[in-house]
C-alpha cells in the first residue's frame, strides 16, 4: 500500500475530551484510520459503517478479511442501534463489565455496519472500552468504531504508542497516543447461545468473574481458549483471534510447560544449550523469579508470578523486546493457567504458533 504521514496527537486520561480529540475525530468521520488507547491494547479504529474506511483497517494490517472486527461504542444506548436487544444474562454481564475488557456476540441488524465488519457472519461483537480517551474519541466521532489491536497482522498487540509506529507508521492516518495500556491483554469475548455463556476468547475478564455474574448460567469454553485452535478452511472465526496464528516474535517460539517449575526450567536450559550450539542467538521469556535460572543473549522478564495482572500487563512488550534484541530462538516458560493466567496461556500458546512441550 502507499505510504502515507501518520499523524500524532499525545491526549493524557485527564485531558481527554471531545475537544482536545476533534482533530482525530475529524481524521474517523472523514473515513480515516486512527489508532487510539484503550484500557487492554491499542485499537486502530475506522467508521464501523463505512466499507472503504474499514477495508483500510484490513489492508494497513494486513489482515485477513474473514477475520470479524469488534465494534467499540462509547454509549450503552448505541448497543440498540447495532444489535437485536440482547438476552438478560448478557444484560447482567454489561451491567458489571461495562465499560471494561468484555466484548459480547449479538446478532447484527441488518444493513447498519460493514459486511466487513462482520466477515458475513450474522452477529458482531461489541464493547465499551474502559478508557477515557477511547471514549472521549468515539464520542466525539459520532460513529460506531471497528477496532481490531494496532498492529502487522500476526505480530503481538501494542500496548503502546510506539508500539503502534513501530508496525503501522506510514500506513494509518494517525495515532492518539494516551499512555501504556493499564490491562495489556484484549478484551474476553463471550456469546450467549443455548442457555449457557460461551467463552468464545480469553482476555481482560476472568472466567470466574463471568460465573460470579452468571451464578445461574453454565459458562463454557475458555478450556478450549487454551489450545492452539484451527478451523477448517472454509469456517469463518465467530470472534478474533480464534483461527489465525497471532501475537507471535519473529524468531522461532518454543512454549514448554509442566506441573513441576524445576523440570521445566530444566528443559528450557537444554533448549538454550542446543540452540546455542546451532549458532543461533537465544531469548528466554521467563518471570522476575525465575530470571536468575537462565543464561541467554535476551532475558525478557514479564512481569511477578505472584502478581498475575503484572503477567498480563507486560505480556505483549516482553514479546515485542525479543525483536529488537534480533534473536532467532525463543524458550518459553509457561505460567499457571488459573484467572488472568488463562488468557496469557492463551496468547503464548498461539505466539509459539503450536510448538509446544510439555515436560
Amino acid at each position: 500500500m502507499m505510504s502515507m504521514t501518520t499523524k500524532q496527537w499525545k491526549v493524557t486520561a485527564e485531558e481527554a475530551a471531545p475537544e482536545t480529540l476533534a482533530e482525530p475525530a475529524s481524521l474517523l468521520k472523514k473515513g480515516g484510520t486512527v489508532a487510539f488507547p484503550t484500557e487492554t491494547v491499542y485499537g486502530l479504529g475506522a467508521d464501523a459503517r463505512s466499507t472503504e474506511a474499514v477495508a483500510a483497517v484490513f489492508a494497513a494490517k494486513g489482515r485477513p478479511s474473514d477475520n470479524p472486527l469488534i465494534v467499540h461504542i462509547a454509549d450503552r444506548s448505541q448497543l440498540e442501534e447495532l444489535t437485536a436487544p440482547p438476552e438478560e444474562a448478557v444484560s447482567r454481564l454489561l451491567d458489571a463489565f461495562w465499560p471494561g475488557p468484555l466484548t459480547v456476540v449479538l446478532p447484527a441488524r441488518p444493513g447498519v455496519l460493514s459486511p466487513l465488519v462482520t466477515a458475513g457472519l450474522s452477529t458482531v461483537g461489541v464493547r465499551m472500552p474502559d478508557h477515557p480517551v477511547a471514549l472521549a474519541l468515539i464520542a466525539a466521532a459520532g460513529c460506531p468504531v471497528a477496532a481490531p489491536s494496532a498492529n502487522r497482522s500476526g505480530r503481538p498487540s501494542p500496548t503502546r504508542a510506539s508500539h503502534v509506529l513501530e508496525d503501522l507508521g506510514g500506513r494509518i492516518g494517525g495515532v492518539v497516543d494516551g499512555g501504556e495500556a493499564g490491562v495489556g491483554l484484549e478484551s474476553t469475548v463471550v456469546e450467549y447461545a443455548g442457555g449457557a455463556l460461551h467463552i468464545l476468547r480469553p482476555g481482560g475478564v476472568t472466567q470466574a468473574q463471568l460465573q460470579a455474574v452468571l451464578p445461574d448460567v453454565p459458562v463454557v469454553g475458555a478450556s478450549a481458549g487454551l489450545e492452539a485452535e484451527s478451523l477448517p478452511e472454509p469456517e469463518a472465526p465467530r470472534a478474533p483471534g480464534m483461527k489465525y496464528a497471532h501475537y507471535a516474535p519473529q524468531g522461532a517460539m518454543l512454549l514448554v510447560q509442566g506441573e513441576d517449575p524445576a523440570a521445566v526450567q530444566e528443559r528450557i536450559r537444554a533448549e538454550l544449550d542446543a540452540a546455542k550450539q546451532r549458532g543461533e542467538r537465544t531469548g528466554v521469556f521467563t518471570y522476575a523469579e525465575h530470571a536468575h535460572l537462565f543464561a541467554a543473549d535476551h532475558v525478557a522478564v514479564c512481569g511477578r508470578l505472584d502478581d498475575p495482572a503484572s503477567v498480563a500487563r507486560e505480556l505483549y512488550a516482553a514479546l515485542r523486546s525479543f525483536d529488537e534484541a534480533g534473536v532467532s530462538f525463543i524458550a518459553a516458560e509457561a505460567c499457571p493457567a488459573a484467572g488472568i493466567g488463562q488468557a496469557v496461556m492463551n496468547r503464548l500458546r498461539k505466539a509459539s504458533g503450536g510448538n509446544i512441550r510439555t515436560v
